[in-house]
């Protein structure tokens, strides 16, 4: 027998472009719920988290830390060497 939710949802109906939803299906796994996501993806966006830190690898960071526009030149160095050390 399925579990109950404790939440009750809704099924919305929304237009993407295709290629868009071709890439985020590419990046779940076998076992992923698409609908889970956007739900996790909404509330992270709602909650003001943005980037989903949580699913994002160490590279990912870095070269989003290294891409900010505050981030000072000191740092931005350090973090490239680290990436080309990391290739």
């Amino acid at each position: 027998m399925k579990p109950r939710t404790k939440q009750p949802t809704r099924p919305i109906h929304v237009t993407l472009p295709i290629k868009m939803l071709e890439d985020f299906d590419a990046t779940l796994r076998y076992n992923q719920s698409r609908s889970k996501k956007i739900a996790l993806l909404i509330n992270d966006y709602m909650n003001g988290d943005g980037a989903l830190v949580r699913e994002t690898n160490r590279r990912q960071l870095l070269r989003a830390i290294c891409n900010r526009s505050d981030t000072d030149e000191t740092l931005r160095t350090l973090l490239l060497q680290i990436l080309s050390q990391s290739s």
